[in-house]
């Protein structure tokens, strides 16, 4: 029994002792603060630049001039122009329809015979108011004579004159048998055929001018002082100095585009949508004008992308197109282009120095758009600007820079 403690009591020293020696010599733990890593951004380099501002918008083609076609006389038509159906071209004094001329040739030929017969009874009572005269100047015709001779001169006078006037009716209307194109144009739609009879003053064709194609262009109020845009009218000396307008659309399952200029403002702001309308002209859309290629080229400016010989080559501005504009604006120096994203509570960026710390910096803001916010000061050539979207920000806060390099004319320049 004394033997079986003693077993036990050994077992449990020699336990204890074990227990001791891994105490002593087990690792000491140091206490250190929890690692925390900066959060990456991106940045772009600032790059003052030249920038032309671009107002974007949009409208619909429609005619510069559009037109009915009226008879100014009665009558059966005996001839229509094949190009007065919907859709023919024609050209400005070309002939379109042609009404019968037999009842207007013997209404002409009855207005000279009056005239003749009118010419002849006045001068027979101008020379009996002459001899009238002369018998009253020696006393041997009475009064009463000499008055009744002046009348009857004033009554074949004004008989005369109102032949001569109804000659002159009688050829204009033979000359109306003939209804000319006023324009250079295009027949939207007709109802008049051979055999027909027309009445006047009843339309029988809608027609428009293709010198020039019209876009009205909505432009929101804020956005007026990006464009040089009078509006108020000094006269026509200033075609140059009106902006360009680029129109752009997909027409025939190809993207096309077209030069104009803005020539004039509406004279009033709708009063719904607060929109100021301008309208834009190109000129020749359909390419058909001869002679057109110096002067339009001048028109749209030398450089721009719509000289005559290129827009000839292009699909035809229709009237009707839905397009998309861009009015080129002012152009502006030293500034700065940079993502939205950049932009914070709209006045603010944030900066990165030179030690990979963030700090805000305020900057004049001139232009918000979808994409990108133009700066016009509160940066400098080279400084680093954050891009990344940031839930929290504290000045000061270090950073780990992702990106491309800086431009080389930045280089120089970095903090």
């Amino acid at each position: 029994m004394n033997r079986m403690v003693l077993v036990v009591v050994l077992i449990l020293a020699v336990g204890a002792a074990g227990v001791a020696l891994l105490v002593s010599l087990r690792p000491t733990i140091e206490a250190k603060p929890p690692l925390v890593k900066p959060p990456r951004v991106r940045v772009e380099y600032v790059e003052p630049q030249e920038l032309e501002l671009r107002v974007r918008t949009h409208g619909t083609v429609m005619p510069r001039s559009e037109s009915s076609l009226i008879p100014q006389v009665s009558g059966p038509v005996v001839w229509v122009s094949p190009a007065l159906a919907s859709g023919g071209y024609f050209q400005q004094g070309e002939p379109l329809v042609r009404i019968e001329r037999a009842d207007y040739e013997v209404e002409l030929e009855s207005a000279r015979a009056s005239v003749a017969r009118s010419e002849s009874e006045h001068e027979r009572a101008s020379k009996e108011l002459e001899r009238q005269k002369r018998l009253a100047d020696r006393s041997v015709a009475s009064e009463t004579r000499y008055d009744d001779a002046r009348n009857a001169e004033r009554i074949a006078r004004a008989v005369l004159r109102e032949a001569r006037a109804k000659l002159e009716k009688a050829e204009r209307d033979l000359l109306r048998t003939e209804l000319l194109a006023p324009y250079a144009g295009r027949v939207r739609d007709e109802s008049v055929d051979v055999g027909q009879f027309v009445t006047r003053g009843a339309p029988i064709a809608s027609i428009y001018a293709v010198d020039y194609a019209e876009v009205r262009l909505p432009i929101p109020d804020s956005e007026l002082r990006y464009i040089d845009l009078p509006l108020i009218p000094r006269g026509h000396g200033e075609a140059r100095s009106r902006p360009v307008v680029i129109l752009e659309a997909r027409f025939a399952g190809e993207e096309h585009s077209w030069t104009g200029r803005i020539v004039r403002t509406e004279g009033e702001i709708d009063v719904r949508s607060r929109m100021v309308h301008v309208i834009a002209q190109v000129k020749d859309p359909y390419g058909l004008l001869a002679g057109a290629g110096a002067e339009s080229g001048a028109e749209s400016g030398a450089g721009d992308e719509g000289g005559s010989a290129s827009q000839r080559a292009r699909a035809p501005l229709v009237v009707g197109l839905f397009v998309e504009a861009q009015i080129l604006g002012r152009r502006l120096t030293d500034v700065v282009v940079l993502p939205r994203a950049a932009l914070r509570d709209g006045t603010r960026v944030l900066v990165v120095d030179g030690d990979d710390r963030m700090h805000f910096r305020p900057v004049e803001t001139l232009r918000v758009e979808r994409d990108q916010v133009v700066i016009g000061a509160g940066l400098a050539r080279g400084e680093r600007v954050c891009v990344s979207p940031l839930q929290a920000v504290v000045d000061g806060m270090r950073v780990r820079v992702v990106g491309g390099e800086a431009p080389m004319a930045a280089r120089g320049a970095a903090p």
